[in-house]
């Protein structure tokens, strides 16, 4: 008993060395002088190299293995001994893509595009901080689409940013975040962006982020929760849209807006089959697990006050968004539509008129684990900008294959995007051939 508490007090000084079967080089030499049995040796250095997983761990212990290692979190997690409920997280996250950018217009005045180029889709520096076993924070820097076509490098700026109080009752059921955190305006849009099958999220869903709240996340305080995995719910309020994202049925922004309400809404998500409970909001299951859910939002800004060519209006907005997924295995499809209202036809135009859009799309993934977590992937969309006279009808086809190298940890992929604009938005086809890649830590 003395032998290992000296030999134990001694450990705690030197860290873990990589060794065939004996990691720790102190308990190695000790069990090459015969001072431990092989057997002792491996007991202690198992019971110190879960001292420190516990205290600084990245590697998922239930991740798959893939040809690159299991899957890490998106972040370093550090614990202190002194105080397990108190952390630090830190990571970053990279994603690059090289692509073939062709645009051909049906108008033969119009010169075509076609180019290649190479850009930063993503950039993250992410840091979180846990203040108590109710309260933490996180937010990340971002910078998007560096060097995109002629864009130049772009800016850092602040993306998540919120405070988190975590099960304060003692009950999943209610949980608060408050600041920069992202309202449930749409699944994929919901969905942390490394774990998409596909970072170029819909073209609709990406007009859902901007059309109650300026990236779906402008400061603002939830209170959220779930019974049981069964039943998930969001309800929120606080800053509506910017002008910079405030489009019409052509794209364009007007002058700018004078006054606006908070927004207000909900999201509700239900997994009515038992062993079907959909545990966390992710595109990618890696072969492993099985989900069905279904849900609905409904979002509103009462009030938005603005000026265009044809003058100055104030209108209310209101989104309302239904969601189904489902997975079993390598298996994973989505579906989600979109009803948009409050939508202006032309900002430029004199003549005001207001409508709504909508849109849907379905997008799938078969993962095949025999071939090193190769997985084929498609995605198909239809977004009518404008629900009246003229053709405002955007389609969109993705087709492509990821590489899970490491999870969403490593992966690479290659993808054909084609999208068609109607006349009265465009009258184009845009072709995308897109090489694309993510690494996280």
């Amino acid at each position: 008993m003395k032998k290992a508490v000296i030999i134990t007090a001694i450990l705690g000084c030197v860290g873990l060395a990589s060794a065939e079967e004996i990691h720790n080089p102190i308990l190695k030499k000790l069990y090459e002088k015969g001072i431990l049995t092989k057997e002792e040796a491996l007991e202690l250095d198992k019971k110190e190299e879960k001292k420190l997983i516990k205290h600084a761990s990245i590697i998922k212990e239930n991740s798959p293995e893939f040809l690159l290692g299991k899957e890490t979190h998106p972040n370093l997690k550090i614990r202190p001994f002194d105080n397990p409920d108190m952390y630090i997280k830190l990571g970053i996250r990279i994603q690059g893509t090289f692509e073939n950018y062709k645009v051909d217009y049906n108008d033969p005045t119009k010169e075509d595009i076609d180019t290649w180029d190479a850009y930063m889709r993503r950039v993250r520096f992410e840091v979180g901080v846990g203040f108590s076993k109710h309260v933490s924070f996180m937010m990340d820097i971002r910078n998007d689409k560096a060097n995109y076509q002629d864009n130049g490098e772009g800016n850092f700026k602040v993306g998540d940013a919120y405070l988190k109080i975590k099960k304060p009752f003692g009950t999943s059921l209610v949980n608060f975040k408050f600041y920069r955190a992202k309202i449930d305006v749409s699944r994929t849009e919901t969905v942390k962006s490394a774990w998409v099958i596909h970072y170029d999220r819909p073209h609709v869903a990406d007009e859902a982020a901007q059309f109650i709240s300026h990236n779906r996340r402008a400061t603002n305080a939830q209170i959220y929760g779930n019974w049981k995995k069964k039943i998930h719910y969001q309800l929120a309020f606080g800053d509506s849209v910017y002008s910079g994202k405030f489009h019409d049925a052509k794209g364009n922004t007007p002058d700018g807006i004078s006054e606006q309400d908070f927004f207000y809404g909900g999201k509700l998500i239900l997994s009515p089959i038992p062993g079907w409970e959909e545990t966390k909001r992710t595109e990618t299951y890696f072969g492993r697990g099985k989900h069905i859910e279904v849900g609905i939002g409904y979002w509103r800004v009462p009030k938005i006050k603005y000026t265009d060519n044809s003058g100055t209006h104030s209108i209310d907005r209101t989104l309302i968004n239904y969601e189904f997924s489902a997975h079993y295995k390598g298996a994973f499809i989505q579906y989600e539509y979109f009803d948009f209202d409050g939508v202006e036809k032309d900002f430029t135009d004199t003549r005001y008129e207001l409508g709504k859009s909508n849109g849907w799309y379905v997008t799938g993934e078969y993962v095949i684990p025999q071939l090193y977590y190769i997985a084929p992937f498609a995605r198909y969309e239809e977004w009518k900008k404008w629900k009246g006279e003229g053709d405002y009808k955007l389609k969109s086809t993705v087709v492509g294959i990821n590489w899970y190298l490491r999870g969403n940890s490593t992966k690479v992929g290659i993808a054909y995007q084609e999208d068609d604009y109607g006349k009265d938005i465009g009258d184009k086809k845009i072709k995308r051939i897109k090489f694309t890649s993510q690494w996280f830590f």
